[in-house]
Order: structure tokens, then sequence, then C-alpha cells
């Protein structure tokens, strides 16, 4: 099975367990059947993500009780929280609280539920994947990739009807009687039906949630931390991290090398990331203390780091640093010291650089700012696109396989192994 019908497999599997647990628990708690779930069917999306995340991500820690543990407890944690404050954007719903128990962020986290998602992290990686791929295992791969592709086809109904509904489209669209064509009406009268139910299932679960929430539209560009924001934030973090990489590079062995993550432009996507990450996940917390700041970026900067080092290595075949030669490391991936530097440097992002650079962000005329987020988004994408598309032909070429068509072709004369080896100098293949 590839890597994608695994990943997908698993996502339904996990999704699914969740939805059972979630459901039987709110069944024990209230005494009556309580459906989990936001979608129509049967999963809890949060489980589906975090299953195979934790699952891919710490592998390598599987020898470690401890630290898988602590791993699980913080990628869950994150992920529970943002689904939390997007929710509650989107909506202006709270949609669980634990703001009652000790040790919480936000109400949205709190210390027991990352230490239930601890636990749970180790159940998938000792024994969850193994038992659910050995279960695919006895199916025929062509039962189960046409399996996987009808609940995938599914899955995206639901969700798009789903985030419809969360977003009140039904109670913005326009009056059956007041359109013209029959068939145009026909739609829309069934579009109607569908919101409607899935509003009404929604409310029967989360009678709180609020469908008809106005928002302010900003005349300032990139007000606040959305969209805009946080992409012109990931554009200068990963310009900027490239040359302070280059020049940290210079400084300590005393050479010029290329720390770019793409093929076109100094880019280093891993800063780019982090500055964007740190900032949405940060920023609400600038009124806390140092200390505080100081312990959650270094927590979520290594967890960070390390995510990024598993990712390349999966879908590139390609180590890009490899810490093992430095004490208090992990699988080479994340080291102590360099922890502490996350931590350090979350602090000065939010205390200093941050705010001005957000201030700067925003003077950036409205219309042109758009425009240009949107041109520069497109450039990346077909970057990213470009990058992976060579890194993907040079781990062919290792393996002597020639070009199939006009565009590996391409890649072999542009992108060849000495082009990317400047590109990429601290590169390593993995066996």
């Amino acid at each position: 099975m590839t890597t994608f019908y695994m990943s997908l497999w698993l996502f339904f599997c996990y999704a699914f367990l969740g939805w059972l647990g979630e459901t039987a628990l709110a069944a024990v708690r209230q005494r009556r059947y309580v459906d989990r779930s936001l979608l129509f069917g049967p999963l809890c999306v949060a489980y589906g993500v975090a299953g195979p995340l934790i699952g891919a991500a710490l592998r390598d820690l599987a020898g470690s009780w401890f630290f898988l543990f602590l791993g699980s407890a913080i990628y869950a944690s994150v992920i529970e929280w943002l689904a939390g404050h997007w929710l509650f954007k989107l909506t202006g719903t709270r949609w669980w609280d634990y703001s009652g128990r000790r040790w919480n962020l936000d109400g949205y986290v709190c210390a027991a539920s990352a230490a239930l998602w601890g636990v749970l992290g180790v159940v998938v990686v000792k024994w969850g994947n193994g038992l659910l791929l050995a279960l695919a295992g006895l199916i025929p791969p062509l039962v189960l990739h046409i399996l996987l592709w009808c609940l995938l086809a599914v899955f995206a109904l639901d969700c798009l009807a789903t985030a419809l509904t969360l977003a009140g489209t039904v109670h913005r669209l326009p009056q059956v009687e007041e359109i013209g064509s029959r068939i145009e009406a026909l739609t829309v009268r069934l579009g109607l039906w569908v919101l409607r139910r899935t509003e009404g299932r929604i409310r029967k679960t989360y009678p709180q949630a609020d469908f008809e929430k106005k928002r302010e539209r900003s005349a300032v560009f990139a007000a606040g931390c959305g969209f805009y924001k946080l992409f012109w934030l990931f554009f200068i973090g990963a310009f900027l991290g490239d040359i302070v990489e280059s020049l940290f590079v210079r400084a300590t062995a005393g050479v010029w090398q290329s720390r770019s993550s793409l093929v076109w432009g100094d880019f280093s996507l891993v800063w780019g990331f982090a500055m964007a990450l740190a900032s949405l996940l940060l920023h609400r917390y600038r009124e806390r203390s140092d200390s505080f700041l100081f312990w959650a970026g270094t927590l979520l900067g290594g967890a960070y780091e390390y995510l990024c080092s598993v990712f390349t290595e999966l879908v590139f075949g390609v180590v890009f640093w490899d810490y093992s030669h430095i004490p208090f490391n992990l699988a080479g991936r994340v080291n102590l010291l360099y922890c502490f530097f996350w931590g350090i440097a979350a602090v000065a992002w939010i205390r200093v650089v941050y705010p001005r650079l957000s201030g700067l962000i925003e003077r950036i005329p409205r219309k042109w700012g758009r425009l240009l987020t949107w041109a520069l988004t497109v450039f990346l994408a077909a970057d990213m696109v470009v990058s992976a598309a060579a890194l993907g032909r040079m781990e062919q070429r290792g393996q002597g396989v020639p070009p199939q068509n006009v565009v590996e072709e391409y890649l072999d004369e542009h992108y060849g192994d000495e082009r990317l080896n400047e590109i990429y100098p601290a590169a390593v293949k993995t066996e």
C-alpha cells in the first residue's frame, strides 16, 4: 500500500474511532445518545488528522516512552487548540470549554486533555498503526482503493456542506421565489435543504452554535492576524531566515552556502512557516510573561523542527540537517540547545519584531496589498511544486530511473544533481 492510501486509510480509521470514543463518553456523561461529530458522517476530523500525523512524525521515538508521550501531547494539543479557535472565529461560539479545569489554555486545551492525547499517541505508535495497517492488508488492494476514493468523495461533500453551514451561508442565500430559472431554483432549493438539515443536526449536538454572526470588514490591509498578515510574515520570515542561516554558516564554517528551500529565490520555508505559526499561536499571549513565551517557544519550536525533518525525509528522501553530533538530541532531528534558541527567538519575535513588522505590513495600501499577496502566492506555489518535482526527480536519478516524459527531461536538463547540490549543499540522501 502506497503512502497516500496508507495515510487515507489511517485518517478514516482514527476519525471513526475518535467519533466512537467521543460519542460513547458523551453518552455515559449525559445518559443519552449525542452525536459528537460536526460532520454528517461518523467522523471526528481532529482524531483523523492527529493519528496519522503522530504515527508518522514520532515513529523514531517508539523506543522512548517519555518523549513519545510528550510529542503526542504537544502535536495533538496544537491541533485541538487550532480547531477550537477556528470554529470560534467562524461561528462566534465555543464548541468545547475546559475553562473550569486546571492548567487550561484559552479553555481549548488543558493538562488533562493533553495527557490523554499523550497516552493515545503512545498507543497509536506502539500498536495502533500496526494493527490498522494489518487490517487493511486483509482487504484486496483494488477493493480498498475504490472504498477509500468513495469515502474521500463523500467526506469532501460532507465537509463542504458543513463549512457552508458554519459560515452562515444558508442565511445569505437568495429566496427561491425570486429566482426566475426553474433549474436554478431547484438547485438552490436542494442546497438549502442540505444546509438546513446540516444546521439542524449541528444545533442538536451544539445548541449554543451561532450561524448568523455578523462580521465587520476592516479598511486596514492585513488587520489582526488573518491570512494576509500571516502570508506576509511567512514571506518575510522565509527571506530573512535564509539570510540569517547563510550568515550563521559563514560565521561558523567560514563558507558561503545556500540555505534556500526552493529553486527560485532565497527562501527558507522552515523559517517562513515558523514565523507565521509563531505569530498565529503566540501573538494573543503577548501580555503573558517572558518565561511563558520562552517555554512555549521551546516546546513548539522543537516539535515544529522535528516535524519538518520527518516530512522532508518522508516526502523527498533527503535529510537537510542532522544533530546527531550534538548532545541531548532526538534522532538527530532536534537538540536541546537549539530548542532553547527557539524559545529565545519566540520572546524576541513577540516582544520586538512582530509589533514593528505588523505595523509596517498594515501600512501597505489595501488594494495593492491584496493583488501583490495573491501574485506572490501563485509564484511561491509554483516554486514549491517545481522544487518538490526537482527533488523527487533527483531521488529517481539516484535509483537509475531514466526520464519518462518531457517534464522529467526538463528537470534533468535544468535541475540536475550538480545544480541541486549547489542549492541544497547540506542535503543528504537517505538509504
